[in-house]
C-alpha cells in the first residue's frame, strides 16, 4: 500500500533524531534532470539540486550508465587493501582540472566534512604549524572540526561543544552587510597581533562564494591580497569549493573567477552528481608530507561514486555546464531584478554564474532582515511545487541552486512559482 507524504511523516518523527533538519515534509519518489516527484504522484521542480550535488541534473542518463557498469564489476575493495585503477585515473583527472600550477595530487575520501578536515590535517603536516584562521559565515562541515570552522553559531555550534582549539575567525568581506575588504584584512592583522603568531598558522581557508553564510562573494582583489598574506607567511591557502564547484559560478571552480592560485582545493557535491565522494587536490610539495596510512578511510575512494565523477567530467565540456551557468544566471538575475520591483522585500539580488541569492528584508531596508518571510516562503513554495532553499547569516536569504541542465521553459515555470509563492506570503502578513 503506497504511503501519503503525512504517513511517512509520522514515521519518521518516531525513528528519526530531529536533529535532521526538515525543510519540506515530502517524500521523493522519483527525480529526473530538474523535476521531483513525491509519494502522492506531485511534480515539483527542483531549485535546490540536493543543496548543489546534482549540477549535471538528477538521474543523468550517464551518470547512471556509468554507475551500473561498477556495480557489475565490483562495488567495494577498498582502495588501499586492493586498489583499482579508476581511483588513479580520476586522481589524474582532477589534477589537471584544478587551477593550480606545477605538479598536484589528489585524496578522494567520501563528504565534504571528510575533505575539509583532511586538508587541515595537510596543511598541519607540511607546515609543522596548528593554527587556522576561517571567516565568519563560512560553512565546512558538521563534525567537530568542521564545526569549529564554520562561522555560525545557530543551528550547527550551539550545545555541541567545546571544540578544537587553535581556530581563529575573521569577517568575511560583504559591501550588502557592511564589511569592506579593509575591515577583513584588518582583522586578520589583529589575529595575528591577538591571537596567532603568523608563523604559528598552518592554513587559512576560505569559501571563493559562501554557500551556507549567504552566497556573498569574496573579490578578486581580496583573494589577490590574502594570497599574498599567505606566501608572505608560509600560510597554506585552502580554497573550500564544496559548493560552488563544478561549474556553479560558471567556471569549473569558483576562484578560477580571481586568477588567484590556491594551495589546497576541497570538493565534493557535485563531483559525482549525486553519490558520495569528496576530494582533497593540492600541491604535490604539500600532499606528499603525509606518512603513508595517515590519510584515507574505509569507503574514501568509493569506486561506485567515481564512475559516476569521471562521467560528471566528461559533461563538463560534452554539455558545456560553465556557460549553461554563465546562461542560467543571467536568467535567474533578469526575473529576479524584474520582481523586485513589485516586491519591495527583496534588498539584494547577487550571484556569479549560476549560484544566484536574494536577500529578504523589511521594505528594502538590510538592516530589517526578515527571516520570518524567508521561512514561510520556502513552505509556500513547496506547496505550490517549487523546492527552495533559504540560507545566510541572518537566516533570510533565498539562494538558486539549479541543476545546470535546466530548460530555460523549467527555470521559466520555477521562477513564476516564486512570484506567485511571494505574492501569497507577503499578502498574508498583517498590515503595520
Amino acid at each position: 500500500m503506497t504511503q501519503t507524504n503525512q504517513q511517512w511523516q509520522a514515521r519518521r518523527e518516531a525513528a528519526v533524531t530531529r536533529g535532521v533538519g526538515n525543510s519540506l515534509q515530502v517524500y521523493v519518489q522519483k527525480a529526473l534532470n530538474a523535476e521531483i516527484w513525491d509519494v502522492e504522484g506531485k511534480r515539483y521542480i527542483d531549485f535546490a539540486s540536493g543543496i548543489a550535488v546534482v549540477n549535471t541534473g538528477h538521474n543523468h542518463p550517464k551518470v547512471i550508465q556509468a554507475v551500473t557498469a561498477q556495480l557489475e564489476c565490483f562495488s567495494h575493495p577498498c582502495f588501499q587493501v586492493t586498489p583499482y585503477g579508476s581511483y588513479v585515473e580520476l586522481a589524474e583527472k582532477l589534477n589537471a582540472l584544478v587551477p593550480i600550477a606545477g605538479q598536484t595530487q589528489t585524496l578522494l575520501m567520501t563528504s565534504g566534512a571528510e575533505a575539509v578536515e583532511n586538508a587541515i590535517k595537510i596543511a598541519r603536516i607540511a607546515t609543522g604549524r596548528s593554527g587556522v584562521i576561517a571567516f565568519r559565515g563560512g560553512f565546512h562541515g558538521r563534525t567537530l572540526l568542521g564545526m569549529a570552522l564554520t562561522g555560525k553559531v545557530q543551528p550547527y555550534k550551539k550545545g555541541y561543544g567545546p571544540f578544537p582549539g587553535g581556530i581563529f575567525h575573521a569577517p568575511y568581506p560583504s559591501e550588502y552587510l557592511g564589511i569592506s575588504e579593509k575591515q577583513s584584512l584588518a582583522s586578520l592583522q589583529g589575529i595575528f597581533a591577538a591571537d596567532v603568531a603568523p608563523d604559528d598558522v598552518a592554513a587559512i581557508i576560505i569559501e571563493p562564494v559562501q554557500g551556507e553564510g549567504g552566497f556573498y562573494a569574496a573579490s578578486a582583489s581580496f583573494l589577490h591580497q590574502l594570497r599574498k598574506l599567505c606566501d608572505e607567511h608560509g600560510i597554506v591557502l585552502i580554497a573550500d569549493e564544496i559548493q560552488s564547484g563544478f561549474c556553479r559560478t560558471g567556471k569549473t571552480f569558483a576562484i578560477e573567477h580571481s586568477g588567484v592560485e590556491p594551495d589546497l582545493i576541497t570538493m565534493a557535491k557535485s563531483l559525482a552528481g549525486g553519490f558520495p565522494l569528496s576530494a582533497v587536490v593540492g600541491r604535490k610539495s604539500l600532499m606528499e608530507k603525509a606518512e603513508a596510512g595517515g590519510l584515507g578511510g574505509t569507503y574514501a575512494g568509493s569506486p561506485v561514486g567515481i564512475a559516476a565523477a569521471l562521467a560528471v567530467i566528461s559533461l563538463i565540456d560534452e554539455e558545456q555546464l560553465n556557460e549553461k551557468a554563465q546562461q542560467q544566471g543571467e536568467w535567474l538575475k533578469t526575473a529576479l531584478h524584474n520582481m523586485a520591483e513589485e516586491f519591495d522585500c527583496i534588498g539584494d539580488i547577487r550571484g556569479t554564474g549560476a549560484m544566484v541569492a536574494m536577500e529578504l528584508v523589511e521594505a528594502r531596508d538590510r538592516t530589517r532582515p526578515d527571516k520570518a518571510l524567508t521561512q514561510a516562503l520556502v513552505q509556500e513554495a513547496g506547496h505550490q511545487g517549487l523546492i527552495l532553499l533559504s540560507c545566510g547569516v541572518r537566516a533570510n536569504v533565498i539562494r538558486f541552486l539549479i541543476p545546470l541542465t535546466a530548460s530555460k521553459e523549467i527555470v521559466t515555470e520555477g521562477l513564476n512559482l516564486l512570484s506567485l509563492s511571494l505574492r501569497i506570503v507577503q499578502n498574508m502578513r498583517p498590515a503595520k
